[in-house]
């Protein structure tokens, strides 16, 4: 199912927002700073959509202000924007003083996710967490997450994140983040093992 919103102000960036996820943002062109000085009086969505090599791609991620962190005197901010819903940009808006566009948001092609995969991508990512972190998380942590929720907490490139945003199906994106999650840690095993080389002068321990 797919809902039609009129208008959405959108902000093109070099990055990729998703679901769940909280990013940072300073806010000082004026145009932007009407933007999101018109979201934050009428409590509003507004559009975040990746501006890659390639263009401005057409999925992207609704978000709303989470948080004023400074507001300073000449109308610039810094502030901690959530991200809420995929949508489909289906036409610019040239006529506002900003970015805007028509958008469809997108919903999920199915309801409920493979257990398999969920329980597969969990303990890929619980794995991966211990290995950063010494701490694994607990089961009822896990459990309230799905693929965005994991994705948003693992410093990721924007091209596998915006291939998250583009699936529609919880299945899928659930393999996906398991393999991203494997291959981190197989980054970071292999970053280990050069940093022991070089303490040890190019030997081996046994």
């Amino acid at each position: 199912m797919e809902d039609r919103a009129a208008s959405v102000p959108l902000f093109p960036l070099g990055l990729v927002l998703l679901p769940h996820e909280v990013v940072p943002l300073h806010i000082f062109e004026d145009r932007y700073k009407l933007m999101i000085g018109n979201c934050l009086e009428h409590e509003s969505e507004f559009g975040i959509v990746w501006l890659s090599d390639d263009g401005l791609r057409e999925i992207g991620c609704s978000a709303r202000v989470s948080q004023v962190l400074d507001r300073m005197d000449d109308g610039r901010m810094n502030i901690l924007a959530r991200g809420e819903r995929p949508f489909r940009l289906v036409r610019r808006i040239e006529d506002l003083p900003y970015p805007a566009g028509e958008v469809e948001f997108l919903d999920d092609d199915e309801e409920e996710p493979d257990p398999e995969l969920l329980a597969e991508a969990h303990d890929r990512y619980a794995d991966l967490v211990e290995q950063v972190t010494d701490e694994r998380p607990g089961g009822q942590e896990l459990a309230g997450l799905g693929a965005y929720g994991m994705a948003a907490t693992i410093e990721l490139s924007p091209a596998p994140k915006q291939a998250l945003l583009e699936e529609r199906s919880e299945s899928a994106r659930l393999r996906v983040v398991a393999e991203l999650f494997e291959l981190a840690q197989q980054r970071i095993e292999q970053a280990e093992r050069t940093s022991e080389l070089a303490r040890s002068n190019g030997k081996v321990r046994l």
